[in-house]
Formats: C-alpha cells, structure tokens, sequence
C-alpha cells in the first residue's frame, strides 16, 4: 500500500469532488472512483499535509447520493479538499 499525498483537487459545478491530483506523480490525476475504490480495497491511502500542519487522512463517507470523500477534520481549514488548488 502506498501514501498518495493529495495537493489540489478537481471539482464539479456544484463543488463535489471529482478527482484527487499531485502534480508530477504517475498516478495524477486519479478520479474519485478510483480512489475509494483504493481506499476500500486498502490498496493505497491519501492524505493532505500543508506546511506546518500535521497530516490528514482522506475517507470515504456514505452519503445520501452515493459515496463520497473527504478529508478529516481538524482545526484547519487550508486542508481540506474544498479548500485545495484545483487541478
């Protein structure tokens, strides 16, 4: 299993997110299907880590209109998902 640390993220018109990027990394850009699929099956994890902050895992969460993910809250907001570059 590798650690994919996540820097942007790309977004639909309403802000759910579509896909998880890393500039420069093979598996970049990698669509949200494919992520919680690896998140799931355990064959990879994703997380956030700005500058200065410790790191912050990516889950997938059961909503109302499917699966979802997001990043796990703590006290900043600069990591997470909504919040990254888009990509």
């Amino acid at each position: 299993m590798a650690d994919r640390k996540v820097t942007a993220s790309g977004k639909d018109k309403d802000g759910d997110i579509t896909k998880l990027c890393k500039s420069g990394e093979a598996w970049s850009p990698r669509q949200k299907a494919d992520a919680i699929r690896d998140i799931e099956n355990g064959t990879h994890t994703y997380y956030v880590q700005q500058a200065g902050t410790s790191r912050v895992d990516i889950t997938v969460v059961n909503g109302t209109t499917g699966k979802y993910l997001r990043s796990t809250a703590d006290k900043s907001s600069s990591n997470n998902l909504d919040n990254l570059p888009d990509c």
